[in-house]
C-alpha cells in the first residue's frame, strides 16, 4: 500500500527496544478504549487493522481482556514496535503482529470470524477506492453480529469543522490528490454497500468513531 504522505501525516519517534512512539496514539488511545468498552463484544476475536506503533492495541487489550487481539500492519518497523510493546506489557491476550495490506482484495478469507475489527486513523491517508476495499473486506471478515469501529478525522456532510482540519486535509491532497478526509455521507453509503449499519459518535478534536455492525444470522 504505497502512499505519498506529508511529514505531518505519520509522526512516530523511535524509542528503546524497537518501540515507536506516536503522540496521536498517546492522546486518543484511552478515549477510543472507552468507546470500545461501551460497544465492543465482551469476548471473542478482535482484529486491529494498521496497528501502527502498538500503543493502541496494548491499551485496548488491557481494557477488554476477554478479547483475543490480532494486531496487523504493512510496515515491518511497526510490526517490530507492536511486538515490543506487547512483550513489555506482559499481556497474554495479544498475538504476534501480522503483516497485512488491508487495502488489497481477498485478505478477509484469512481472517474470518472476527467479533471486533478496529481501524484507526487510516482512511484519510488512502484513496476512496482503497478505503472501500478495506471496509468491504472488513465486513466479510466479521462474524455475524460483529462490530467494526472506524476512528479518524472526517468531513461532516461536506464541512471541515476546524482550521486545523482544513490545513491538514490540504496538506494531504497536495501530497497526493487521491487522498484526504473522507466525508460522512460517503462513509454511510460505503458501510451500507458493505452490508453494515453504522452510527457516528463524536470524539475529541473533531474526530469521529463510526460503530458499524454486521447483521446477525
Amino acid at each position: 500500500m504505497t502512499r505519498n504522505l506529508p511529514p505531518s501525516a505519520s509522526v512516530a519517534t523511535p524509542l528503546e527496544d524497537a518501540k515507536l512512539h506516536a503522540p496521536s496514539a498517546a492522546r486518543n488511545a484511552d478515549a477510543i478504549a472507552a468507546v470500545l468498552q461501551d460497544h465492543a463484544p465482551s469476548c471473542g476475536n478482535a482484529l486491529e487493522i494498521a496497528s501502527g506503533t502498538g500503543q493502541h492495541v496494548i491499551t485496548f487489550a488491557a481494557a477488554l481482556s476477554d478479547l483475543n487481539w490480532q494486531p496487523t500492519d504493512i510496515d515491518p518497523l511497526r510490526l517490530r514496535s507492536i511486538d515490543s510493546y506487547v512483550r513489555s506489557s506482559g499481556l497474554q491476550n495479544v498475538k504476534p503482529a501480522c503483516l497485512l495490506d488491508a487495502a488489497s482484495d481477498g485478505w478477509a478469507a484469512a481472517y474470518t470470524g472476527q467479533d471486533l475489527i478496529v481501524l484507526i486513523n487510516l482512511l484519510h491517508l488512502i484513496s476512496q477506492r482503497k478505503a472501500r476495499t478495506i471496509l468491504n473486506q472488513a465486513a466479510q471478515a466479521l462474524a455475524p453480529a460483529g462490530t467494526l469501529l472506524v476512528y479518524g478525522p472526517f468531513a461532516h456532510d461536506g464541512v471541515l469543522k476546524s482550521a486545523a482540519d482544513q490545513r491538514f486535509d490540504a496538506e494531504l491532497r497536495s501530497a497526493d490528490a487521491d487522498i484526504g478526509y473522507k466525508d460522512t455521507r460517503d462513509m454511510q453509503r460505503w458501510f451500507a454497500d458493505a452490508g453494515l449499519t453504522a452510527a457516528p459518535q463524536e470524539m475529541p478534536a473533531n474526530n469521529l468513531a463510526f460503530i458499524a455492525r454486521k447483521p446477525a444470522l
